[in-house]
C-alpha cells in the first residue's frame, strides 16, 4: 500500500463541507471589501522567492521545495503567496488599471518543515493583497478584513501589531541590534549568529528558547521609527480604534520574510498551544521594485484555512453540515429504474438535491443507504407504482407515509 507523503493530509468527502463553510466566508468576506480572485501557478521560478522573500528567511534557507525540471531551470512550489502575486502585478502590467489594485487568493502553499498540530507541509491559505494604497487607512481596511472573516467563523483572537518602519528606520535599528547583541554572539544558536552579520532582525523571529530569552530586553523597533512611520503607525491605531478592532502593540512582531516595511500584525489564538498565530501580515512597499517593477505600495495577509479549522474545532463552533438529499427513488426492477433516472433527471435540473441507486441492490439496502446518506424523503418506484399510476413517499424523519401521483413527483418536489 502507497500511503500519503508525510506533513499531508486528505481532506474527505465527509469533512470537505467544513472548507467549503471557511472558504465561502473568505469569499463573500473579500467580495464586500471589493476585491477580486487572483490565481497563480503553484511553483515559480526560484529566484523570485531568493529576491522577494528574502535569502536569509527561514522559508528561503530551511522550508522551499525546490527542484530542477528537464529543461535545468530552478523550480520553487510557492511557500506564500505574495511574490506570486507580485510577480504577476508586474508581468501583466496590472499597475495600468484601476488602482488601488484589491486582489485576494486561496492556494496551497508548500514548506519543508517538521509537521505539527496546525502546520503541515503542504497546507492552504487565504490571502489578501492591495496595490497602491500608502495610507495607514488601507492597512486598517486590510487588518478589519481578517477581523470580520475570522469573527464570522465564530472565532475569538487576539491582534497584535507593530511597525518595522522603513528603510532609513531599518539601519538605524539594525545598527542597534549589533550594538545589543555584540557581546551576547556565544549565547545565540548558530542560525542566529549568522543572521547577525547579515540580518540581525530576524534575530528577533527565533524560535529557539535562548534566543527568545536574550531577545526580551533587546531594543524595539518603535523607538527608532522616523516621523513618516511613527505617523503612519499613530493613524493605524486610530483608525483600528474608530472601526472597533481591538489591538496591542508587540514590537518584537516582525514577521518571517524579508519584504515587510512598516506595518505588520498577528491575529493570535492561545486554543492550538504554541502555534497559535492564525493570520499574519503587513506592508511591503518595496516588494515590486524589488523584482524589478515600478516602485508600487502593498499591504496584505495569509491566512492558515487549516489552523483556521482546527481553532474553529477548539472553540467548538458548529459548522453547518452540507444541505441533505431531499429526495431519494427506491426502484424494483428495469422499467421503474428507467422512469426513476428520468424524474431524478428533472428533479436535478430543477435545482433539487435528489439521488438513486447505481449499485443494483434490494429494496431494503436501497432504504438503508438511503438513512446513510440523509434523505429527507424516500419513494418506492416497482412496476406495480406504474401500473397504478400512485406511488407512497415516506419522511425518513418521522416515518410517515404519504401518496402521491407518479406523474406529479417531479412537480411535486420541484415546488
Amino acid at each position: 500500500m502507497i500511503n500519503i507523503p508525510k506533513g499531508t493530509k486528505d481532506v474527505l468527502p465527509s469533512e470537505s463541507y467544513k472548507w467549503h463553510y471557511v472558504e465561502r466566508i473568505a469569499r463573500e468576506t473579500a467580495d464586500l471589501y471589493c476585491l477580486n480572485e487572483i490565481r497563480t501557478p503553484t511553483f515559480e521560478h526560484t529566484e523570485l522567492f531568493l529576491r522577494g522573500v528574502g535569502d536569509t528567511t527561514d522559508i528561503v534557507n530551511k522550508e522551499m521545495y525546490t527542484f530542477l525540471d528537464k529543461g535545468e531551470r530552478s523550480i520553487t512550489l510557492k511557500p506564500e503567496g505574495t511574490a506570486g502575486v507580485a510577480r504577476s502585478f508586474i508581468e501583466n502590467g496590472l499597475f495600468n488599471g484601476a488602482m488601488p489594485l484589491k486582489m485576494y487568493y486561496i492556494t496551497p502553499v508548500f514548506r519543508y518543515e517538521n509537521p505539527q498540530k496546525g502546520r503541515l507541509r503542504e497546507h492552504h491559505q487565504f490571502g489578501v493583497e492591495v496595490y497602491g494604497g500608502a495610507g495607514a487607512d488601507t492597512d486598517a481596511e486590510v487588518i478589519k478584513l481578517a477581523y470580520t472573516v475570522l469573527k464570522k467563523c465564530g472565532l475569538s483572537v487576539k491582534l497584535y501589531i507593530n511597525s518595522m518602519g522603513c528603510p532609513d528606520c531599518r539601519k538605524k535599528y539594525n545598527d542597534a541590534l549589533k550594538g545589543y547583541f555584540a557581546d551576547k554572539l556565544d549565547k545565540l544558536c548558530p542560525t542566529c549568529r549568522e543572521r547577525y552579520g547579515k540580518n540581525p532582525l530576524r534575530i528577533l523571529d527565533c524560535k529557539d528558547e535562548g534566543c527568545k530569552a536574550l531577545c526580551k530586553d533587546a531594543p524595539k523597533i518603535i523607538d527608532y521609527l522616523c516621523d513618516d512611520c511613527s505617523a503612519h503607525f499613530k493613524k493605524l491605531q486610530e483608525l483600528l480604534t474608530d472601526c472597533g478592532v481591538a489591538y496591542e502593540i508587540n514590537p518584537f512582531i516582525v514577521r518571517g520574510l524579508d519584504y515587510y516595511t512598516k506595518t505588520v500584525f498577528e491575529f493570535v489564538t492561545t486554543a492550538l498551544g504554541s502555534q497559535g498565530t492564525v493570520c499574519g501580515g503587513g506592508r511591503y512597499d518595496n516588494l515590486i521594485s524589488q523584482l524589478g517593477g515600478t516602485p508600487t505600495c502593498g499591504v496584505g495577509f495569509g491566512m492558515g484555512i487549516e489552523r483556521l479549522l482546527m481553532l474553529m474545532e477548539a472553540e467548538n463552533v458548529i459548522i453547518p453540515e452540507r444541505e441533505s438529499v431531499k429526495f431519494y427513488i427506491a426502484t424494483m426492477g428495469e422499467k421503474a429504474y428507467k422512469k426513476a433516472f428520468e424524474i431524478v433527471s428533472e428533479l436535478r435540473d430543477k435545482g433539487v438535491k435528489a439521488e438513486i441507486d447505481h449499485a443494483g441492490r434490494g429494496v431494503k439496502a436501497q432504504f438503508k443507504y438511503a438513512d446513510k446518506i440523509h434523505a429527507e424523503n424516500v419513494v418506492t418506484l416497482g412496476d406495480n407504482e406504474l401500473e397504478t399510476g400512485v406511488a407512497q413517499i415516506k419522511n425518513m424523519a418521522d416515518g410517515s407515509l404519504k401518496e402521491i401521483k407518479v406523474a406529479e413527483i417531479s412537480a411535486y418536489f420541484g415546488k
